[in-house]
């Protein structure tokens, strides 16, 4: 269960969702700064990714980020046995499978949503990966797809989920929709059921069962934990209003937060002028900073101050501090 000194099933109290486009090393290393406790995952890697186009760069993070997850995309499990073990060897505390994306473009590689059809396939790959590292393997899937029943579908899909030995799930609790709509409808349209992953708890209690899908506070996360979840995964609002979940995550594990937005800021800096200074650019960075100050007077001259400024040539962390100088003044 461990990498490390790293307790990744304790940290999965509460996760940042796997987010395509969104959750980069960048970003991660951003939220890491106003949370210790969160596990924080990779956007999706595709397996033929690392292991037939050989793009390790896709596993690159800094130390600071742990603990971290490296999610998986594929179906073939020997493929997805290479990818973990590759991951295992970057340094990820936990391997997590994509049973959960809708999207045409993963469907089309038989992984996602889609392997809700196939739980053998699904078995068969998580054996492999857990034969290939000794890090947590986990899922991440939905509670049915299309004309599934989620009342059926669900409770024997953790079964053999557990027989396998996978103990550790995030559960989004909509149905996914594989034809008809788009990956936006599909985290909005179908509806919410967290009675359903209640009582998986209930059914299932030698297994670690999170919840994701439509969860917008630390309250409604607190709710959760109280019914007896063993976890909450947050996506969207931790990444536009970052603050507002994990400015304050590590009170749930009963750690005091004290450091302010003006601090995350200023810790920053440096993280960004190592990036300029590799070649990077700034914009690269800031994109994901740009809800930090979301609900306070000046977020919005911060969030224009960053979105004009951060693509120009030669552009580095003295805008960064204009910007936190313009919020600083708009909120004297």
């Amino acid at each position: 269960m461990k990498q490390g000194n790293c307790n990744v099933a304790d940290a999965a109290r509460l996760s940042v969702a796997p987010m395509m486009d969104w959750t980069d090393r960048h970003c991660r290393y951003f939220h890491r700064l106003m949370s210790t406790r969160t596990l924080l995952y990779t956007e999706m890697v595709t397996a033929p990714a690392l292991v037939r186009g050989g793009a390790l760069h896709l596993l690159d993070f800094d130390p600071e980020e742990h603990p971290v997850a490296l999610q998986l995309g594929g179906s073939d499990a020997q493929e997805l046995a290479q990818a973990a073990r590759l991951g295992a060897q970057a340094g990820y505390d936990e391997v997590n499978l994509n049973c959960g994306c809708p999207s045409d473009r993963v469907q089309s590689g038989t992984f996602g949503a889609v392997l809700m059809k196939y739980p053998e396939t699904v078995v068969d790959c998580i054996k492999a990966v857990q034969d290939a590292v000794d890090v947590d393997v986990t899922v991440k899937c939905r509670i049915g797809v299309d004309d599934q029943d989620p009342e059926i579908v669900l409770p024997d899909f953790l079964e053999r989920l557990q027989r396998a030995g996978c103990t550790r799930v995030t559960i989004h609790a909509r149905k996914a929709w594989l034809q008809g709509l788009s990956p936006k409808e599909n985290r909005d349209v179908p509806p919410l059921d967290y009675d359903l992953v209640r009582r998986m708890r209930t059914e299932f209690p030698n297994m670690h069962l999170s919840v994701n899908g439509g969860i917008r506070t630390l309250a409604e996360t607190q709710g959760f934990l109280h019914d007896g979840l063993d976890g909450v995964m947050i996506g969207r609002v931790a990444y536009h209003q970052p603050w507002d979940i994990l400015g304050k995550a590590d009170a749930l594990w009963g750690d005091t937060p004290h450091q302010t937005r003006e601090e995350v800021v200023a810790r920053m800096l440096p993280y960004i002028a190592g990036h300029i200074a590799k070649g990077g650019k700034l914009n690269q960075v800031t994109r994901h900073m740009l809800g930090l100050f979301a609900g306070r007077p000046g977020a919005r001259r911060w969030r224009q101050i960053l979105s004009t400024e951060a693509h120009k040539p030669g552009a580095g962390p003295g805008v960064v501090e204009d910007a936190l100088a313009a919020v600083l003044a708009e909120a004297a």
